[in-house]
């Protein structure tokens, strides 16, 4: 792989999977897939939770760099940033997708012969 065990990233990646790991966190990014929302409009989408958890939950997705929140008048506005996604990718997903495809390929040409 690209990247050696231990670097300083090591620390966001984990933040990332925490993140990533709880099903309402989830939720909450398939949201702000869609289009940019307002605290408000994230805590609407989520009537079994209290405003303070819902909160709670955004607070760990802004911590991981996964939302990001600004200011508009009275109201913030929360949107998806893909970035740490993508570099989880990058590192977990598409090293481990080519070593099974060339494995894959290698029990293909195994079985050919």
């Amino acid at each position: 792989m690209s990247r050696e065990l231990g670097t300083g990233s090591d620390e966001s990646d984990d933040a990332v999977f925490k993140a990533l790991a709880n099903p309402t966190r989830r939720r909450v990014l398939d949201l702000l897939r869609t289009r940019p929302r307002t605290t408000g409009e994230v805590c609407e989408a989520f009537p079994d939770l209290d405003r303070t958890t819902v909160l709670q939950h955004i607070r760990v997705l802004e911590g991981a760099e996964l939302v990001t929140g600004r200011k508009e008048g009275r109201t913030r506005l929360l949107a998806l940033a893909p970035l740490p996604i993508k570099r989880i990718h990058d590192r977990w997903i598409g090293e481990y997708t080519r070593a099974a495809v060339g494995l894959l390929a290698q029990l293909d040409e195994e079985s050919q012969r």
